[in-house]
């Protein structure tokens, strides 16, 4: 296993300066797995976001409780609704008491596609060779303990 240490070839002042300098090489890493792997599928990771709150939803909702359950927030959220709208992997419609509201949900593509994904997504990134379940419950927690 090789440290974070030998990765960048640095010293880090304490453990918490190489807890957080870890936290981000580890999180750009997985962004760089995940990347590589939803092009296979034609998508971004924001996109493949987007698909999975739908799926969630399981009916139309507005195109902003959408862009508040992001997990990376971004500020070309409707370009990117687009984009799936293109391909048929969400429907959309206006409000008719408000044009300038948008409802979108997730089309039968898109359950499709992501029925397809969730096959290896997982074990592309935790297989059990990785991290076991009580390693993975143990990093949640100390997760949601940083952000606490």
């Amino acid at each position: 296993m090789r440290t974070i240490d030998d990765e960048i070839k640095s010293r880090f002042k304490s453990e918490q300066h190489r807890a957080l300098i870890n936290l981000k090489f580890t999180a750009n890493w997985l962004a760089n797995l995940q990347n590589n792997y939803m092009n296979e599928y034609d998508l971004s990771m924001a996109q493949f976001n987007i698909l999975r709150i739908l799926r969630g939803a399981k009916e139309f909702i507005s195109v902003n409780t959408v862009k508040e359950r992001m997990i990376e927030k971004s500020p070309n959220t409707t370009r990117l609704m687009d984009k799936l709208l293109e391909k048929e992997l969400i429907e959309r419609i206006r409000c008719e008491e408000d044009r300038r509201v948008v409802y979108v949900k997730i089309s039968q593509g898109g359950l499709n596609l992501l029925a397809k994904i969730d096959e290896t997504f997982e074990d592309t990134f935790f297989s059990a060779k990785c991290l076991s379940n009580d390693e993975a419950k143990q990093l949640n927690y100390l997760l949601d303990k940083l952000r606490s």
